[in-house]
Parts: C-alpha cells; structure tokens; sequence
C-alpha cells in the first residue's frame, strides 16, 4: 500500500490546522505543574517525605485506569489531546491548590468561631468546600467555552473534559487524605481511606463537575441569556451534589453514605444514558450531512453504513491493520475520525455557530484529510474486481446494504482508492492541480444542506441561484442551499476558496 505519513495527519484531524501546542498550552501546563509542586510541598512539610511518597503512589496508581474509563466513552469523536491534558492538569495543579487554599482559611476561620475544630472540619466540608472545589474544577470549563467552543460539540463532549479537570484533581486531593490517614491511624486507616476515595468512589469529582461541564457544553451550542441561565444552573447542581455527598458523609454515618452513594449511581448511569443518546444523534449527522460528498468520491454507502457504529468502526480498522499494517489502520483512524468532524462542522454551521470563511477552511481542512486517509485504504488485488462492482471487501463493513456504489462505481477501482501502479496515486493534499484525485471536492453546487442562513438543519432553502462561484469571485452572499446537482462528479480542483487544605478525619469519604 501507498505509505501514510503521520506528519500529514494523526489521530486528531485538527492536526492538519494545528500540529504544534500553542504557547498557551504550553504556559498553562508549567503554571499548573508549579502548582502542583507548591500543594505537593505542603504535604511534605506537614508528614514524612517516605509517607508522603506512599501517598502519592497510591493516589497515581489508578489513575490510568480511571483514565481508561473516560476516554472510553469518547471513542465516537475523540477531543485534542491538547485539550484533554490540560484539564487534568488544571485539577491536579490549579484547582487543587487553589481550593486548598482556601478551604485552609475557610477552616481557620470557622474553627475560630466555633471553638471546636471537628465541628468546624465538618462545617466546611458541608457547606465551604463545595462551592469552592467545583468553582475552581469549573473555570476551566468556562476556558474552553471561551477559547474552545468549537470543540464542545454536545453533553458528552462537556461530561468528558469535566471528568478530566476531576480526575486529576481528586489524584492531588487523595495525596493528602492518604497521608493524614497514615499518620493519625498507620496502615489500617490507610487501609480504609484508600478503599473510601478509591475502590468505592473514584468518579465522585468527576461526576460533580460533570453538571457543569454538561452545562457549558449546552451553552457553547445555544449562546445567548438562556446558555448563561443553564450554566448557573449547573454550577449550582454540581455544588449541591458536592455538598449533600460530603454532608451525609459528616453527620449522617454510614447510612447517610449509603444515601449519597446511592445519588452518585443514579447520575452516572443518567449520564451514560446521556452519552449513548449523544452518539446516536452524532451518528445521525453523519447520515444526513455527508451523503452529498459520495459524489465527490470521499464516501460511499459502505462508509456511512461502517461510520454509524463503534463496533463496525472497529471491523473496519481491524481489516485495515490486517491489510495495510499499522499505516493502513492509521490511515482509517483519521478517515472515521475527519468524517465524523465533517458532519459535526455542518451541524455547527447550520445552527449559525460558524461563519462561512471558517466553514469553508475547516471543510477543506477536513476533506483533505479523508481524501489523503483514502489513499492508503489496503485495497487487497483480489478483491478489486468486486470492489469495482460496488460489492465491499470482506471485513471492510459487514452487513452493508449492497445498493449504491462501493467505491465509486465505475468499470474500474476509482483512482483516489487503493495502492496504484508507479507510486503514490494523483492528488491528495499539496497537489495543487488534483487537491485529493478525480471526484474530489465539496458538492459543485455549494456545501450540502444545512449550512447558510437559518433553516433548520437540512432544511434547504432553495436551488443554486447563478454559476457557482470560484476562488477568483470571491464568496458568494448567500450561500447556495439545497442537494449538489445531478451529474457525473467534477474533475479537477474543488471549486471554493482555500481557506486541599488540612485534610479531614482519616477514613473520612467527604470529596
């Protein structure tokens, strides 16, 4: 097969307009690590360093697997790396330090006026400590809304970067449970904490912060005086949520745990109900936006039929690895990948959430990469003759519905598919004079429905009106609605411009 540079697109196909971190990551991830450093110290300045290092083993070793479990649930569109490392850095950094801060004064102060410091630690934990804890996992949140909002494309996108600003703050908060707990209790309240913050309730953080990351992510599609109502509202759950669980855990005992356990569950599995919702609407995207570019020969039936579940995605790049290697896997990990953004960049653009300069350099962006992925699809010799008849390569989409072309149709294997005799096949991206190969392209007559003025996703608002533009005319002000036209695909170029604190009692499951 034709070899699959990295260099040209990775796993995120935002990598073919941003390869490089941005200073900004790169000067959030020191500010964070030196918080972490200075919350870390304080833990070493208050117990042994060989316990501290005990601790601190213990709060990292389930982290992998907790991460592991989120990112499992981000498999249909994955978020930037980028992105995902920061919000964990912010927790276990930022947030962290910041919270303890201030729950340190908060507790000298209620202590003061209390008189009684176990009283005063449950006080604190009650009603103190949630409202700062969440306002410090959430500002993150509200840092993407700002500078990100373009990769909160629904609920599950939200749950995802909450559960990471979560994670990591809940790894730099245990440190400290786990060394007072070694200290005023040794191995056995050790023991019990542990099994309290770790074995029992890991997602704990993550599922407070999940509200208001589920919040934002309704803002960042909505906008307007009802996205800052809804946030407020969620800022407010994940609060409450926080301080019933530490609450009951203060004055209720076991039973009381027990209660705010019970909560716990019932808003994870809403939210797994929520995320499984969300893939389904993400794959009726893809049903609807991107059957217009199977004439531009980006996808076909086969594709879209493949691209609808996790499981025949993962058909599918098992029968490219069989076939191509780690390159031809690597090769349908970006395709699925860019198409599912592609379908989400017409849902943002139908909804008014980009401007048509952006959509048409994000569009292009991403049909590069499909057409570049395509490229090095494994198409094996002996099952070109049938692929040619529209029938798809065993293991490639089992179960797809036979009608319609696969790839392309025609007598013989279209050009921008498979392995070509004398190298690499013509176009892709940098070929300025076959960008992608024959039929490559957005629809001749405008992007497929969904996009321009307010109509409703999909919702065409009439035929082409004039000879579609070129690159030399400039962008049309209204952009043409309605399906491509009837014909054979366009040969050539595409036709669109290039665009913490002191910590509580040992055992003590408060969060």
């Amino acid at each position: 097969m034709v070899g699959y540079s990295r260099t040209v697109a990775g796993l995120d196909p935002r990598a073919v307009l941003r390869e490089r971190p941005s200073i900004g990551l790169i000067v959030g991830l020191v500010v964070a690590g030196i918080c972490a450093l200075v919350s870390f110290s304080f833990d070493i300045i208050n117990g042994e360093p060989v316990q501290f290092f005990i601790a601190l083993g213990l709060a990292v070793a389930p982290v992998p697997l907790l991460l592991a479990g989120v990112l499992a649930l981000d498999r249909m569109e994955p978020e930037p790396r980028n992105n995902l490392i920061f919000a964990f850095a912010w927790g276990a950094g930022i947030a962290v330090l910041l919270a303890g801060v201030l729950n340190s004064l908060n507790l000298v102060y209620v202590a003061h006026q209390v008189g009684d410091t176990t009283s005063a630690r449950n006080l604190v934990a009650t009603f103190g400590a949630p409202p700062v804890e969440e306002t410090a996992k959430g500002l993150v949140l509200l840092g993407l809304l700002w500078f990100r909002r373009q990769e909160l494309d629904g609920p599950t996108d939200g749950i995802i970067y909450a559960s990471m600003v979560g994670l990591g703050f809940a790894m730099s908060e245990n440190v400290s449970y786990y060394l007072a707990a070694l200290e005023e209790n040794g191995a056995q309240g050790l023991a019990a904490t542990l099994v309290l913050r770790a074995v029992l309730s890991p997602f704990a953080h993550p599922l407070f912060t999940s509200l208001i990351g589920i919040a934002v992510a309704y803002a960042a599609q909505r906008g307007g005086a009802v996205g800052i109502v809804v946030i407020v509202i969620g800022w407010i759950g994940a609060m409450l949520l926080h301080g019933l669980w530490n609450g009951f855990a203060s004055f209720a005992g076991l039973g009381g745990l027990a209660i705010a356990y019970l909560l716990l569950m019932i808003l994870l599995v809403v939210e797994l109900v929520v995320i499984f919702r969300d893939r389904r609407r993400i794959v009726g995207l893809i049903q609807h936006y991107l059957p217009p570019y199977e004439r531009n020969g980006l996808i076909n039936q086969a594709d879209i039929f493949m691209l609808s579940s996790l499981r025949r995605r993962r058909q599918a790049r098992a029968w490219a690895k069989a076939h191509g290697g780690r390159a031809g896997a690597r090769a349908m990990i970006d395709y699925q990948i860019a198409s599912t953004e592609l379908g989400l960049l017409h849902a943002r653009a139908a909804r008014g959430g980009v401007d048509e300069e952006t959509f048409r350099a994000q569009q292009r962006s991403l049909a590069d990469l499909m057409a570049y992925a395509r490229l090095s699809f494994p198409l094996p010799q002996r099952h070109q003759a049938n692929a040619a008849r529209g029938v798809p390569p065993p293991g490639y989409a089992p179960g797809a519905p036979t009608a319609g072309r696969w790839p392309g149709g025609g007598q013989a294997v279209p050009p921008w598919y498979g392995p070509q005799q004398g190298g690499r096949p013509p176009g892709g991206p940098g070929n300025r004079q076959h960008p992608g190969g024959q039929g490559y392209g957005p629809p001749p007559g405008g992007p497929p429905p969904g996009y321009g003025p307010p109509g409703g996703p999909g919702q065409p608002q009439g035929p082409p009106q004039g000879p579609h533009q070129g690159p030399h005319q400039g962008p049309s002000q209204h952009p043409p609605q309605g399906p491509p036209p009837q014909g054979p695909p366009p040969q050539g170029p595409p036709q669109w411009p290039r665009q913490g604190g002191p910590g509580p009692a040992p055992g003590d499951p408060r969060r």
